[in-house]
């Protein structure tokens, strides 16, 4: 089945939609896939975020924590109030981006030219507090079929290489291999091999990747995928073949067919077991105006 979202979203979704192909994640849809487990095995599928998870340099600052009051302060601090059972708290302070380690993209991350979205326009948007429209808090708790799509063997390694551009022939092939169709509102993750280098070799991770080009992205979202996610930095491919465009893959999935983005999976345990479907389980968390969220999207069988 083709889903044409047009080039900004669905008409049928409304002039104020945001949360794009999440409408097909229907009541239906959520059902199924809840009733489609049998073992109620879970399989984790996001990476630990610390120091030293990747960052993308200039466009996105390391990850740091530190704490912000310790047992010693609290119990001294509750003292000073007369309280004497000396309850000891611990509490940190994050500073990071919302795009280090597995996270989800919401849908005004990116744009093309000025327009997001649903034809939004990105300065009227984006302001100094985030994005007034399209934040995360818009994207709604996801509970739907996963697809796995594995193609991390294609080239008789472990893995795929840097600059590999995955096709829809690529995506084709490994479907058929497992039998596997998309349906409107899948949750699809595509396994390159390249989160093996995660937080292990930072400097091989973020120097290029696998991944798909354009034609893979709407190979997905002409299928109804609601969700895309893999084992890499962006989604897709890099460096890009066309040396003119940058993020284009995101510029069609997020600003086009409002498909979120899920990166820096984990997808090794998966594969292993030899899963093609299951059910996948994605909660963004509620967090006003921001272009995306850490995430621990979890797979259910």
């Amino acid at each position: 089945m083709s889903h044409n979202h047009g080039p900004w979203g669905c008409a049928c979704w409304g002039a104020d939609d945001q949360i794009g192909a999440a409408n097909l994640i229907t009541q239906a849809k959520r059902l199924a896939a809840l009733k489609g487990i049998e073992t109620a095995k879970v399989y984790d599928l996001s990476q630990i975020t610390d120091a030293g998870a990747p960052f993308l340099q200039p466009n996105q600052p390391p990850f740091l924590m530190m704490m912000w009051s310790t047992w010693r302060d609290a119990i001294r601090r509750r003292r000073g109030h007369g309280m004497t059972n000396d309850a000891g708290s611990n509490v940190e302070r994050v500073e990071m981006t919302m795009h280090v380690g597995t996270h989800i993209d919401a849908l005004g991350h990116v744009s093309k030219g000025d327009r997001l979205y649903n034809n939004r326009s990105a300065a009227d948007t984006l302001g100094d507090w985030g994005l007034s429209a399209l934040g995360i808090e818009q994207a709604p708790p996801m509970i739907t079929r996963g697809v796995l799509i594995d193609v991390a063997g294609l080239d008789g390694g472990a893995h795929l290489g840097p600059g590999r551009v995955v096709t829809p022939e690529d995506l084709a092939a490994a479907l058929a291999r497992t039998g596997t169709v998309i349906e409107a509102g899948d949750a699809v993750f595509i396994r390159t091999g390249w989160g093996r280098y995660f937080g292990v070799d930072n400097a091989r991770y973020l120097a290029g990747e696998p991944g798909i080009d354009v034609p893979g992205a709407r190979y997905l979202t002409e299928r109804g995928a609601a969700i895309i996610g893999t084992d890499n930095m962006a989604v897709e491919v890099l460096p890009n073949p066309d040396k003119t465009q940058a993020l284009p893959v995101h510029q069609h999935a997020l600003a086009e067919a409002g498909v979120h983005l899920i990166e820096n999976m984990a997808l090794d345990e998966l594969a292993a077991d030899g899963v093609a479907t299951f059910c996948a389980i994605v909660l963004p968390p509620k967090i006003r105006g921001a272009t995306g969220a850490p995430l621990r999207p979890v797979a259910v069988v």
